[in-house]
């Protein structure tokens, strides 16, 4: 049988889901079993639509758009407090920002970062805006709008001495109590077709629990320092503090409340039941 064809994220957040795979020593057998390309949130989630790939670390929001996906338990990228890559940046203070904001520029990279942009906005910060899609440039962002959403590694490096940010993730927490899940992983149902869901889903639950050890995000944090130009210890904090690598019943519970109030809000249409490998 032939290996299935991963899509994953080339953001420093998904390298400990990606342990095994990167790391043959670690998972011998999954290089034998699975093969992967990088690209961005978006269009991991465009290779499930097209069939390209068979599973994707995709936004939480493709879920509602992508039909016939299976999720594979457990695994995520979630937070439960700031999580200080999916950022509101403005030259204006935060209050101002939230007030006075009448344009904001979207970071094309990821849906579920842009509803969740949208809702904080509907349902807590006075309305909607004038929204624009835009490449994660932060000086064209700004040029072009009061406001810029900027997610994954463009985020982390913002110098938060030259602008004003607002973390999404902590206000969503703030105002809903809930966990917020970003992504996850999941498989096209054709793909499953004469496979062993169960094995699947092992083996990505044991590359994450084998790339979250604190050995492991240590040797991350090392070799990802030099190339986003960040101190270890920064990243040192976001990977074991900031980002939470389990989709489990407070996640799940945050994912339900984002899908009825995206709907709610015409951000994304209704999400299909959850189904699980």
């Amino acid at each position: 049988m032939c290996r299935l064809k991963i899509s994953a994220i080339s953001y420093l957040n998904t390298a400990p889901l990606l342990w095994d795979f990167e790391h043959p020593e670690a998972g011998a057998s999954k290089s034998q079993e699975f093969s992967i390309s990088y690209t961005i949130p978006s269009a991991c989630a465009e290779d499930l639509r097209t069939g390209t790939a068979d599973i994707g670390i995709i936004p939480a929001a493709a879920y509602t758009t992508v039909p016939d996906l299976i999720i594979i338990p457990e695994v995520a990228i979630a937070a439960r407090r700031a999580v200080r890559s999916i950022l509101l940046v403005s030259r204006e203070p935060v209050d101002s920002m939230w007030t006075q904001a009448r344009s904001v520029a979207l970071d094309t990279s990821s849906m579920t970062s842009i509803a969740l942009a949208k809702i904080l906005f509907a349902k807590w910060m006075g309305g909607a805006r004038d929204y624009k899609a835009m490449a994660p440039d932060l000086e064209a962002m700004l040029a072009a709008c009061d406001a810029a959403l900027l997610i994954g590694d463009p985020a982390l490096q913002v110098d938060r001495a030259r602008y004003f940010t607002l973390d999404l993730a902590e206000e969503w927490v703030a105002r809903t109590g809930k966990s917020f899940v970003f992504a996850f992983w999941a498989i096209r149902r054709q793909a499953l077709a004469g496979r062993d869901g169960r094995a699947i889903a092992q083996a990505f639950k044991e590359s994450r629990d084998h790339g979250v050890s604190p050995k492991r995000l240590e040797t991350i944090a090392q070799q990802w320092a030099p190339r986003l130009r960040l101190g270890v210890e920064v990243l040192r904090v976001y990977l074991s503090r900031n980002i939470h690598y389990y989709l489990d019943p407070p996640c799940l519970e945050g994912l339900a409340l984002y899908y009825r109030l995206a709907a709610e809000i015409g951000a994304l249409p209704p999400a299909p039941e959850l189904q699980f490998v």
